[in-house]
């Protein structure tokens, strides 16, 4: 008897532990669709120049490889000096004003929270190994290098090598929408200024 109940039940647990792990899957990917259109709808918006990017550095799949500006941090806008500690994964905080040229750059950097300030907007790095030997004895030509999480961009097939071309020769920005929390959301894609990609809410 009692193998027999086993054998009925194990199947209705299996069952029920499926039916769990989905709930749990579609939960999580709905938080992160809304998570992004809410910081699409509701984030400032900044516009980023683009860099050029190492031309080892090939078209993968269909998306482009972006690099920025912002992605090297100079030493000198850096506040409270580095970690204490050496090879610590860190949270660089950024804080960005726009420029007279009319793209948004870095005007303070931190490893601790920047507090807000009118006509600024505070992006996060993701988290990285930051490693610091010893003291910085001249911050003016050291940089550090970060990822926000907006480094690829995906684009019809076909296209991105055009888009690559473009982005080498400077003619490339994104708009990006920037939220509450730090994250950036690529908002569209810019050529020669004009937008020619806008990314939906969902």
């Amino acid at each position: 008897m009692a193998d027999k109940n086993i054998a009925t039940v194990t199947p209705r647990r299996l069952w029920a532990a499926a039916i769990i792990v989905a709930i749990l899957q579609t939960a999580v990917l709905g938080y992160m669709v809304g998570e992004r259109a809410w910081g699409l709808r509701s984030g400032v918006e900044v516009i980023l120049k683009t860099a050029p990017v190492d031309p080892r550095d090939l078209l993968r799949g269909d998306y482009v490889t972006l690099n920025y500006d912002i992605s090297r941090v100079p030493m000198s806008t850096l506040r409270d000096g580095p970690p204490k500690m050496s090879l610590t994964t860190q949270v660089l905080s950024v804080r960005l004003k726009k420029q007279e040229d009319g793209y948004w750059g870095i005007v303070e950097s931190s490893f601790k929270p920047l507090e807000p300030k009118p006509d600024t907007v505070i992006l996060k790095s993701l988290p990285f190994d930051y490693t610091f030997y010893g003291d910085a004895t001249d911050a003016s030509q050291e940089m550090i290098g970060v990822i926000y999480g907006i480094e690829r961009y995906y684009v019809p097939e076909g296209q991105g090598h055009d888009i690559e071309s473009a982005r080498n020769a400077n003619r490339v920005a994104i708009a990006a929408r920037i939220s509450s929390d730090g994250k950036a959301h690529i908002r569209s894609l810019l050529l020669d200024g004009k937008s020619v990609y806008e990314e939906p809410l969902y």
